[in-house]
């Protein structure tokens, strides 16, 4: 740290990835870039990670299983393995906790940087190549400059944009641009608009509610957008309350929460003091302040996601990630869209799951520049598909592999393509799904004999760790139950992998959105007690035991001889069976 002439402190960091933005994108992309071996800086402006899933905004991560109604392609890797912590720790539900475990997944995570409350304000050029960003920490007064070989913005609005000359667009695209049937003839500078909730809590006696002068008042059903069904579930306030699709959706948003902040109170009122809603011993129990937005800047990469490649499954030789929400396309209107004719929102169908290639998450004219979220190379209509958070951690893990990989091999963002499948590989050995790429396992796996105590083993070494359409491509098991390799002589093992079955037709997304139809403890069916024995002499020998699992994806560290590896099952966290989706050995 140093003074500059009087002025405030500055710190210099000198990184292989600079990470804008701790959302859930910046999140994945910062850890999986820091657990392949990069140096890594995740820069955040706001005091807790999570974004739009922050103790802030509380807003569900939506993906490609539409919270549940698809089963088995919820997103795995680093998301699933931060719920399944979740609810291994947070039973209840606290948001509080759920911040508490994002701070720690970054704060402690070998190889990164947490700077917190500190804003991008700042970025300095060199020709086509970000040299530098300089940040202001405003709780220690204190200006952080970065130096990286890559950046990645996961900022939402797209920060760096502005800052570097990197091209980017906003509002949506005319029809005829990409021929895409669901957007507008002409094009316009309109965006979807930003929401604020409410947390109400029921107590034992009547919960008066005096609203502030300033509130709005609603005192007709037919005063709000969906009458009297449409505030029917008041526990966590209402996705339709939203403004700023006809404003600016970055310059104007001190404005808008202000008439978000108007109309929720008003909402209230209306519930508690127009009309019988039965919400007599109800009362406000928190407001959201910081509007969770849906859309602003958009980067154009190297590739710009269509709703044609959504609607053909994206099936990219490059697929990185992948998304399956519908094209849920809000109305600039907001609030105001049903007094003038239309729907708040339009859900336009999409398959799911559908890929999204890499050329979509790195710059088309900055060399070093990375991108994930909603800020991500689409257009308009795509984007109202891959804006949710969990399609946002898919993008930002393989940007932050992706960034890692290049940083290793010495190579640019674009040399990356002609790496594509070790970027594919990485992220399928990291537990990411990759719709149609299998992963591939070295012939210690592929040669060695594979036996079980009951049962097919094979589909543990098919390289699809999930149940994808009729096929479970996994082992059944129950406890006592073993699977193992035998070598033909001893062989040197380093890791031992293994893939549980994490309940992917479950719903496990912490919300208050919707009634309790969530998870809060553990899958029944994911294994709780297991043991590796390996086999010297003739005689299987314990390796390693845990006894209080609470992940999916599991890699022990071995680094000795043996002349197989045997898998044993000892307690699940519940279920009287389970499966075993990949167990190999490198």
């Amino acid at each position: 740290m140093k003074e500059l002439d009087g002025k405030f402190p500055q710190i210099a960091h000198d990184v292989d990835l600079c990470v804008v933005g701790g959302g859930m994108a910046g999140i994945c992309a910062a850890l999986s870039a820091a657990r392949h071996g990069a140096k890594v800086v995740l820069m955040h402006d706001r005091p807790v990670l999570g974004g739009n899933a922050s103790s802030e905004m509380r807003v569900h991560i939506c993906g490609a299983d539409r919270r549940g109604e698809i089963p088995n392609v919820r997103e795995t890797g680093i998301l699933e393995e931060l719920r399944l912590e979740n609810l291994w720790r947070n039973p209840n539900r606290n948001f509080s906790v759920w911040d508490l475990i994002l701070y720690e997944s970054a704060r402690f995570q070998p190889n990164l940087t947490l700077l917190l409350n500190c804003s991008c304000l700042d970025a300095e050029m060199e020709g086509h190549r970000i040299a530098s960003v300089n940040g202001w920490q405003l709780t220690t007064q204190t200006e952080h400059r970065v130096r990286a070989a890559f950046y990645a913005d996961c900022s939402g609005d797209g920060i760096l944009a502005p800052l570097t000359g990197a091209e980017w667009r906003m509002g949506r695209e005319a029809r005829s641009e990409y021929g895409e049937s669901i957007a507008p003839e002409t094009a316009d500078d309109r965006t979807m608009g930003m929401t604020c909730l409410f947390q109400a809590r029921e107590y034992g006696s009547p919960q008066p509610f005096r609203p502030p002068s300033w509130a709005h008042r609603f005192e007709r059903e037919e005063d709000l957008p969906y009458g009297a069904g449409g505030h029917a579930w008041w526990e966590m306030g209402y996705w339709w309350v939203e403004f700023g699709g006809e404003q600016h959706s970055i310059h104007d948003t001190e404005a808008v929460r202000d008439e978000l902040l108007k109309t929720v109170l008003g909402i209230w009122d209306h519930i508690k003091n127009h009309g019988d809603h039965g919400a007599d011993h109800w009362a406000l129990e928190w407001l959201q302040f910081l509007p969770a937005k849906r859309e602003s800047r958009r980067y154009v990469g190297e590739h710009v996601l269509t709703q044609r490649d959504v609607e053909s499954e994206g099936k990219f030789s490059d697929l990185a990630a992948y998304g399956g929400w519908t094209m849920d396309d809000h109305h600039p209107a907001g609030f105001h869209a049903a007094r003038l004719g239309h729907p708040a929102t339009i859900f336009h169908p999409t398959p799911s799951p559908y890929g999204i290639p890499y050329r979509s998450l790195y710059s088309r004219n900055v060399a070093n520049l990375l991108f994930a979220g909603r800020c991500a190379s689409a257009t308009h209509a795509a984007m109202s598909s891959t804006r949710v958070m969990g399609t946002g951690c898919s993008m930002g893990q393989a940007a932050g592999t992706a960034a890692a990989l290049a940083v290793r091999l010495g190579i640019s963002l674009r040399d990356v393509n002609s790496h594509v499948e070790e970027l594919q590989q990485a992220l399928l050995d990291d537990d990411c799904y990759l719709p149609g790429v299998v992963q591939k396992f070295g012939p210690l796996t592929t040669r060695s004999k594979l036996a079980a105590s009951q049962g097919d083993p094979e589909p543990l070494r098919d390289g699809v760790n999930r149940p994808v359409g009729g096929a479970g491509h996994g082992w059944n098991c129950k406890p006592g139950d073993r699977a193992e390799y035998l070598f033909d002589r001893p062989q040197a093992i380093e890791t031992v992998s293994l893939v549980f079955d994490s309940g992917l037709d479950k719903l496990i997304a912490m919300s208050y959105h919707q009634r309790d139809d969530q998870l809060r403890r553990l899958p029944e069916v994911l294994v709780k007690s297991v043991r590796i024995e390996g086999r010297t002499d003739g005689k299987w020998r314990l390796l390693f035991r845990e006894t209080d699992n609470h992940r999916r994806s599991v890699k022990i560290r071995i680094g000795q001889q043996t002349a197989g590896i045997r898998f044993v099952l000892e307690e699940t966290w519940g279920g009287p069976a389970t499966r075993l989706h990949a167990f190999y050995v490198d």
